[in-house]
């Protein structure tokens, strides 16, 4: 600890912990007087409440004042971050302040959990700032790759879906029902087989129900989804409604595509599969079948070895 850098360091992340404990702890006061207030007016009280849930509204309303340190100054950053998150199924009004917030959490735990571990003798402390900084450095970008692999996992589940759906609403088109009647009779009946599918849908049938055109909707959907087959799928009802053609005729049509582009991405995993097995094999399996079959051969060798030395 005679190092000055080391010691200026620690100090800097004392007096920032202690900064933001004071700020939390101030807000949390004036989230307890607004929360009692709204007690009061509702006529509920606190007993009445289980604990569980006071803990997860203390954690949504600190998680969003600890992201407003991190939240971009430029507009449209945000707006690229509201779309990742609105693409990754995140709808909620906060979930921006609350993803960054988590990030920020993530960033400045293992900084002070480090320096605390140096300071209680357990660990060297430039030992504990050094692991604490490299673990807030995945903190920083590990939430990025969280909300991307959920984004990927997301469209991946859509895609999945929406053959069956458009092969079910053909059937009911076929059996008389509206077009807008129909994609009703599908929400309800996918929502036991593709539960996200039929999230969605109930978003698409809201906004018909508005009084926005169904391919309006549906584009809508694909936006938010980030998914083309959904835009194109929007520009083909457009196309149908317009020129007047068959509806059911362009649904099975673009279903059918649909279910051809799944057939071929299952073939591409597949193919994909013998590549991807091939470094564990190398890394793992080989080493362990060479040590079966060259160890006692090796123990033969060193034995004959020594023998000669002697």
């Amino acid at each position: 600890m005679n190092n000055p850098a080391l010691i200026a360091m620690v100090l800097f992340v004392m007096l920032s912990s202690l900064a933001l404990l004071a700020v939390l702890l101030i807000g949390g006061k004036k989230r307890g007087l607004k929360a009692r207030l709204d007690e009061l007016s509702s006529g509920e009280t606190s007993v009445d409440r289980a604990p569980g849930q006071a803990v997860s509204q203390a954690i949504r309303t600190t998680l969003p004042k600890m992201g407003k340190h991190l939240m971009p100054g430029d507009v449209e950053e945000q707006t690229k971050l509201k779309s990742r998150l609105v693409q990754a199924g995140l709808y909620h009004p906060q979930a921006l302040a609350i993803f960054l917030g988590i990030k920020m959490s993530l960033i400045v735990a293992p900084i002070v959990v480090g320096l605390l571990l140096g300071v209680s003798g357990l660990i060297p402390t430039n030992y504990g700032l050094m692991i604490g900084a490299c673990a807030s450095i995945g903190g920083m970008i590990g939430p990025s790759f969280w909300l991307d692999h959920h984004k990927k996992t997301r469209q991946s589940q859509l895609r999945r879906s929406m053959p069956d759906a458009l092969d079910f609403m053909v059937i009911c088109m076929e059996a008389g029902l509206s077009l807008r009647a129909s994609l009703q009779r599908v929400t309800s009946e996918m929502e036991t087989v593709h539960p996200l599918l039929a999230f969605e849908l109930k978003i698409v049938q809201r906004e018909v129900q508005l009084g926005h055109p169904l391919g309006d909707a549906l584009r809508t959907f694909g936006v938010r989804a980030d998914i083309d087959d959904i835009r194109n799928l929007s520009a083909a009802i457009k196309n149908a409604e317009r020129f007047g053609s068959s509806m059911v005729k362009t649904l099975r049509t673009f279903a059918e595509s649909l279910r051809v582009r799944r057939q071929q991405r299952a073939e591409e995993m597949a193919q994909k599969a013998g590549t991807k097995i091939l470094f564990p094999t190398l890394l793992f399996i080989f080493p362990a079948i060479f040590l079966i079959i060259l160890g006692p051969a090796a123990i033969q060798l060193i034995d004959i070895m020594s023998n000669m030395n002697k």
